[in-house]
């Protein structure tokens, strides 16, 4: 494994973005930690990673232009991106069933600004400074079981989902000329902030037996599979989609 790369992660305040930036820290390498608005997780996310070198970013993904200029700042301050990891997602409830025209359309475009549009233009940045300084390198999407098994609640985000790990795919393919792997993860339910109160709930218990394991992940979990598509050794898993289910979704 190579040190000191210069590792940038989006939506890092929390959960596997946050679990993601302490893996690459631990390994010695320097981070920057993204968030659009939880400034106070990411600050605590930075305050805890090993060594140093590390550095926080801010920016709305939904902004092209804001993208573009993170991308520079996190360039800068860490002398190159070496790894980009596309966690920042958001997941907003609209069953169709109960969701009124006006939310659907408001749920449709929220989710697909950040999950796809935000995610695509921060890979175009990174990825565009990689070819330009000839720099070999790595993204990782952080996809979702949700692609393949459907999310009835949130239609939105398992199409985003799908989207990204297509989108993966294709730059997998374009980008290996120039030495850049692009590989996702697609994790099942993950132990974060974002489904506690699910999982505390009596639907928690039948959360957890989806698995055969009986537990759901833990942000730790998907970070290591995140740290595995993003070294060197997988270099061969370019274009992969890497389940991180436990078994909860077995696709043929």
């Amino acid at each position: 494994m190579s040190r000191g790369r210069g590792v940038l992660v989006t939506g890092a305040s929390r959960g596997i973005g946050r679990a993601v930036a302490a893996a690459f820290a631990r390994q010695g390498d320097r981070v920057a930690v993204h968030c659009s608005t939880r400034q106070s997780g990411a600050l605590d996310t930075l305050a805890a990673l090993h060594g140093d070198g590390h550095v926080l970013v801010e920016g709305d993904l939904t902004d092209p232009a804001r993208v573009e200029a993170l991308a520079a700042e996190a360039a800068g301050a860490l002398g190159g991106v070496d790894v980009l990891v596309n966690n920042a997602a958001v997941m907003v409830p609209h069953p169709l069933p109960t969701t009124s025209y006006a939310d659907w359309q408001e749920a449709w475009q929220r989710t697909a600004a950040v999950n796809l549009f935000g995610t695509v233009n921060i890979s175009y940045c990174v990825a565009r400074r990689m070819i330009d300084e000839g720099r070999a390198g790595h993204i990782v999407n952080v996809g979702s079981r949700g692609a393949f098994r459907g999310e009835p609640d949130h239609p939105a985000y398992g199409a985003t989902k799908a989207a990204l790990h297509a989108f993966g795919q294709s730059l997998a393919v374009s980008l290996a000329p120039h030495g850049i792997v692009v590989a996702s993860v697609a994790p099942g339910f993950v132990a974060t902030e974002r489904v506690a109160d699910r999982l505390a709930s009596p639907e928690g218990e039948r959360i957890a037996a989806q698995s055969p394991f009986g537990r759901v992940a833990a942000p730790e979990e998907v970070a290591s599979a995140v740290l595995y598509l993003a070294s060197p050794e997988a270099a061969w898993s370019s274009g992969a989609v890497l389940d991180v289910n436990g078994a909860s979704y077995l696709r043929t």
